[in-house]
């Protein structure tokens, strides 16, 4: 047995010199390929019905590939997944299903049982779960009942037909461990569950991209590979950049040997369209041949450019098979032991040192899974606007119509790499603003990878020449908030303890910002009085209009969640400029720069007109709707009005001191714009020992206002939840609002699961669930504003319970509660797995976690995507406050501290 105390870390440190590649295999295929925008070539844009999960075993895709718990390398060139026959299925399960957007009645949803279960940061080692009915899988049932459902129903789900009672499924286990950056162990455990024998067909699967089929040559259109049997035990493949690679093959445990099944990854266009096929192997032959019975269909020769190992695995009631494969290049690394057993270890002792103590059992396997389904998350993505514009030299050109369309403007973008997915079955394309949250939890374990990604994000083949953010697959135009520069400053500061500052990545980032922040002021302050009217910024159906169109009435939102995140954004940029500027006073101009329009924004946020956005009677603030000379301030209680408080940083004096530039033009405008002075608090701490020291806070709110704010928000007949800070005040259970205009209602209620209205698609909801990238960053800013106050400023905390708590205080109460979603309660339940049995009392279920994309305002139970393990994988986060916490001497103490004066002082 090898010394694991670092091995995992040397690998990182490995990969990230490049001296081994040791991420050259990875979790990198996607879940469903099918139904994308990239694999669109429609008139109108309508992917679902282009290309639907029906064409998917039978139709070769353009971008990409996807399968069952499976990987491919970081270009996608070779993929291994698996494939699975129950002996009832009218299809063989090469992928997880699920409806479409027009078919769920709250927009698509996986109908699957899978769990990610472990991996480290290297995939050196890996491990998934699927749940498979022993049953025909009910397909058609899962799409009909759904359509028959409503806006107010629940989704129906797969454990809502039957199929998994008695425990008649199989656990389908994949663990992949590698020996050496090209020498993969695979183990496949299948488990019956059920209490009869039952038998699984099992065909581990492996193949090549389809690039030579479009017509193209140059960058990743290369010749023909091929695939070929080298004896009963061995499929070796050849590719032009790939190089060899050999499937070794065992038999199962039980003593099943495998066939070797061939064919070609190609179309099936005779069942397709009727026209006919240029090769008679094609890519659906593994289900001809098992479900069909059809012999033929399978490449006699034993080549082509997909391989299976067919096993007929008959296993008895509550017995399993195991079957071992080696994927590799053909010089495999000697290995002496076990290589899952070494592997597990080392992960068990990466893992260890990464997720704080003190933590529970519980607390420690919910960080776990959470690790491993951000991991797991990650997929190679490829989509080439110009040519998906121009289609491909021997296939039919793609309607005129597309060149006015989806992405048009976008011809510059090239993306062929590995990301972090929001999820890889719901949303198997990037989102910008759901990466940046995935970065803080990366970088707990990955710092390089999570530094890179930031990166990635602002070249200049993903960030367009304007300056605009790409948002994500369907429209890369649309308006994400601005939380990018956040996200690079946090993992900046997050990696320093493993090394020095990495001020090369800090200032490359900040350089590409710098275009991005000038495209936002350019764009989205309409009527140049630093009021922003940034379109949706990702809250979906918040508002009572959508936001990302132009307003039934005309006019323009004035929208005090755009204008906060732009204030956000320039008090962020300002901490990074002034860190650059430590080494570079070049720096200091650019903050002076954010340092004013910081409070410039904060002046119109707080007293445009005379109250900006703020509403004195309520003590909130809202967006306002402007039309001709009428500004009506829209009065819905929801998180539009608490992102005012995320605008908040901590300036220490003695980093002020050592920047005289800044500070000269800092002092020249406080006292020549005394009008402004009073957004910039500063108090006095230290004592006589060591002198006094000061701090500046810049906010949006007063100290007045933000206890205003935060008496809604920690209230628990509003915003307050035991489970996190919802989306919408539960006022508007009983109180919605409503806005009349030409005949027409607009109205928000409290909405606490699933979205009843179809506004932006229904597949999410931000009318009163708990979203945890919003609750993070409050945490944050709590944490901020906790460090400036300190003991000086407690809130009641809930509202009405006497309870006086410091602002960090608060924060860790948030964190805890946020926390609470996945942890089991004295009956064994979770609250996200809303009181299913199974997940309480089944031994085979319990342990099983999903980090669903939003969570229920009132019962904390899972809701849109399952597998939203990106920014719900924030979790960790939480996780890692409550450890703080626990330990000794963690009471916040503000010695020495004065009171705080609200003006400028120089």
């Amino acid at each position: 047995m090898t010394n694991t105390a670092n091995a995992e870390q040397q690998r990182l440190d490995d990969d990230a010199q490049r001296t081994r590649n040791w991420k050259r295999w990875g979790p990198y295929l996607a879940e469903r390929q099918w139904g994308t925008v990239r694999e669109d070539y429609s008139a109108y844009g309508d992917c679902w019905e282009f290309f639907p999960h029906d064409h998917a075993r039978s139709r070769v895709y353009r971008w990409g590939e996807d399968g069952l718990l499976g990987i491919c390398d970081r270009e996608c060139r070779l993929a291994f997944a698996l494939a699975l026959w129950n002996g009832n299925d009218p299809i063989l399960k090469e992928r997880l299903f699920g409806l479409t957007g027009p078919e769920g009645n709250h927009g698509e949803d996986v109908k699957e049982c899978y769990y990610y279960l472990d991996s480290t940061p290297t995939h050196s080692y890996m491990k998934a779960l699927y749940k498979y009915p022993q049953s025909a899988y009910p397909y058609a049932g899962l799409v009909h009942e759904n359509r028959q459902r409503g806006h107010h129903d629940r989704e129906y789900e797969l454990v809502d037909t039957g199929m998994l009672d008695e425990s008649r499924y199989f656990d389908v286990i994949a663990e992949y461990a590698k020996a050496s950056p090209d020498d993969i162990h695979i183990r496949i455990t299948v488990a019956n569950r059920g209490p009869d024998t039952a038998t699984l067909h099992l065909l581990p699967t492996l193949w090549y991209r389809n690039s030579w089929s479009w017509g193209r040559a140059g960058e990743r259109f290369h010749a023909k590979p091929s695939l070929t049997a080298d004896g009963s035990y061995r499929i070796v493949g050849a590719h032009a950049t790939l190089g060899a690679s050999v499937l070794e093959l065992s038999p199962a445990s039980g003593g099943e040997e495998p066939a070797l099944l061939f064919t070609e990854n190609e179309s099936n266009t005779l069942k397709l369209f009727g026209s006919s096929n240029a090769s008679p192997y094609v890519k659906d032959a593994f289900h001809d041949y098992v479900v069909g019975g059809r012999t033929g269909a399978v490449n006699p020769q034993h080549t082509g450019t997909k391989a299976a190992a067919y096993y007929r695995l008959q296993i008895p009631a509550g017995d399993e098979r195991v079957v071992l494969l080696r994927l590799s290049s053909g010089v495999p690394e000697p290995s002496a032991g076990d290589v899952f057993a070494e592997r597990i270890g080392e992960a068990d002792d990466f893992y260890a040192e990464c997720i704080a103590d003190p933590l529970s059992v519980e607390e420690r396997r919910v960080a776990r899974q959470a690790y491993a389904g951000l991991l797991w998350s990650k997929q190679f993505y490829h989509y080439s606007v110009q040519q998906w514009l121009e289609g491909d030299p021997v296939h039919p050109a793609p309607p005129a119509t597309r060149r006015l369309g989806r992405n048009s403007e976008w011809s510059h973008a090239y993306h062929a790499d590995v990301l972090s997915m929001p999820d890889k079955w719901e949303y198997p394309w990037f989102a910008a603003w759901d990466l940046a949250f995935h970065m803080l939890p990366m970088a707990m374990i990955d710092p390089q990878f999570a530094k890179d990604q930031l990166v990635l994000m602002l070249r200049e083949w993903y960030m367009h020449p304007n300056g605009q953010l790409a948002a994500y697959e369907f429209a890369f135009d649309d308006v994400n908030p601005p939380v990018h520069a956040w996200a690079a400053w946090r993992v900046y500061k997050m990696t320093a303890p493993r090394g020095q500052r990495d001020r090369v990545f800090l200032a490359r980032v900040f350089q590409k910002l710098l275009i991005n922040f000038t495209w936002w002021v350019n764009r989205k302050d309409l009527d140049g009085n630093n009021l922003f009217a940034g379109g949706f910024l990702g809250l979906d159906n918040i508002g009572v209009f959508d936001r990302s169109k132009a307003l039934p009435m005309g006019g323009h939102l004035a929208q005090a969640d755009g204008t906060a995140w732009m204030a956000f954004y320039c008090n962020t940029m300002l901490s990074m400029a002034l860190e650059l500027a430590s080494e570079d006073p070049a720096y200091e101009d650019v903050a002076s720069k954010f340092f004013e329009h910081f409070v410039a924004i904060t002046d119109a946020m707080n007293s445009l007109g005379g109250t900006g956005l703020w509403h004195e009677h309520d003590g909130f603030y809202y967006d306002q709707l402007h039309t001709d000379d009428m500004h009506t301030p829209l009065r819905i209680r929801s998180l539009v009005g608490l992102v005012p408080l995320f605008a908040c940083e901590v300036i220490e004096d003695d980093v002020i001191a050592k920047l005289p530039g800044f500070r000269r033009r800092m002092e020249w405008f406080l006292r020549n714009r005394p009008e402004l002075g009073r957004y910039i608090a500063y108090m006095e701490s230290g004592d006589a020992a060591h002198g006094k020291s000061g701090h500046r806070l810049l906010a949006i709110p007063s100290r007045e206002r933000l206890v205003r704010v935060l008496r809604y928000a920690l209230d628990e007949s509003e915003f307050l939840s035991p489970f996190g800070i919802r989306s919408v005040s539960q006022v508007h259970k009983d109180h919605p609002f409503v806005f009349r205009h030409g005949g027409e209602e607009f109205r928000v209620d409290y909405d606490p699961g699933e979205s009843t209205t179809g506004l932006f698609g229904g597949n999410s909801n931000w009318r009163g669930p708990i979203w945890f990238p919003m609750n993070y960053l409050l945490i944050e800013a709590l944490e901020r504003y906790g460090h400036f106050y300190g003991d000086d400023l407690t809130v009641e905390c809930p509202v009405g319970s006497g309870t006086m708590l410091t602002l960090k205080q608060v924060a860790q109460e948030l964190s805890a509660r946020l926390s609470r979603i996945f942890l089991p309660d004295a009956s064994g339940n979770r609250p996200c797995h809303d009181g299913d049995p199974r997940y309480a009392n089944d031994p085979h279920w319990r342990d099983l976690v999903l980090y669903h994309e939003y969570f229920h305002g009132d019962t904390g139970r899972g809701v849109g995507a399952s597998h939203q393990t990106g920014w719900t994988s924030l979790v960790v986060r939480c996780l890692d406050s409550l450890a703080s916490s626990r330990r000794p001497n963690n009471t916040y103490r503000a010695s020495g501290r004065q009171s705080v004066v609200t003006q400028a002082i120089p």
